[in-house]
């Protein structure tokens, strides 16, 4: 009888802001870890080479020891990523990136992510009380019904208007993010709440950016970079080639990124 074939990922892989990455660890095999970072780079070199990436020791059970950990980071350093600092967790994760020369992140788990129970974690800030904005009239393709975005009560939607170049950042924090013109290749849209693009998207366009799963992404000439929902991201490889081009809307279903054109 052939073994059964494990095809979940060692490592769950989550875009936050600044163009940082969250690498969890989910099965502590550093062989495993090292060939699908080195896949990733290899779909997607323009965005992973070189990349800043958080390692996550939270999903596993124990920490693991100091030459564990410093073999990982090498492979990861040989398949083209740069590891940075480690994600807290616990005491143990504190002695363990002091032993390696890492600085500890606490927040940037917390921004996006909620434990196994769906419950936020004790450090993340309470998500803001938001109003629904209205739902546009287009709908995508097979989607479900475009939910209810959260919006900042205080904070109207920010609005860019003038062409986001390269290597321009733009975020908006609490609230929706309307960019009327270009997104460039290589620039990147951030927000809290959903991202609408009148023009080209060449760059990256990342919606939900503190955990609100409920954002979308909606623009009218898909030709992005990459786009993300609350972490949960898709670059241009992996983007059917019949939208590219296309005016689509993106949102989150059941953990799983979804990309649809609009009619």
């Amino acid at each position: 009888m052939s073994a059964a074939v494990d095809f979940e990922p060692a490592g769950e892989l989550k875009i936050g802001q600044v163009g940082i990455a969250n690498l969890r660890i989910r099965t502590l095999d550093v062989s495993r870890l090292v060939e699908e970072m080195r896949g990733r780079v290899q779909r997607a070199p323009k965005l992973f080479a070189r990349a800043a990436v958080v390692i996550d020791f939270g999903g596993l059970t124990r920490t693991p020891d100091e030459a564990t950990a410093r073999a990982l980071i090498a492979g990861l350093h040989e398949a083209g990523v740069l590891p940075v600092a480690l994600a807290y967790g616990t005491a143990e994760t504190e002695r363990l990136s002091e032993a390696l020369g890492l600085p500890l992140l606490a927040k940037f788990r917390a921004s996006y992510e909620r434990d196994e129970s769906g419950t936020a974690p004790e450090a993340a800030a309470p998500a803001p009380r938001r109003e629904p904005e209205p739902v546009p009239k287009s709908a995508a393709k097979g989607a479900p019904p475009a939910a209810a975005t959260p919006a900042s009560n205080s904070a109207p939607g920010m609005i860019q208007s003038t062409p986001v170049r390269s290597g321009q950042q733009i975020y908006a924090e609490n609230r929706d993010l309307t960019v009327l013109t270009t997104v460039g290749a290589g620039a990147e849209v951030i927000s809290d709440g959903s991202v609408h693009i009148y023009g080209p998207l060449r760059g990256r366009a990342l919606a939900g950016a503190q955990g609100n799963e409920q954002a979308r992404i909606f623009c009218r000439e898909f030709h992005a970079e990459l786009v993300a929902i609350a972490g949960h991201y898709k670059v241009m490889e992996e983007i059917p080639k019949e939208l590219r081009g296309k005016a689509v809307q993106v949102w989150l279903e059941d953990q799983q990124l979804k990309i649809a054109a609009l009619d």
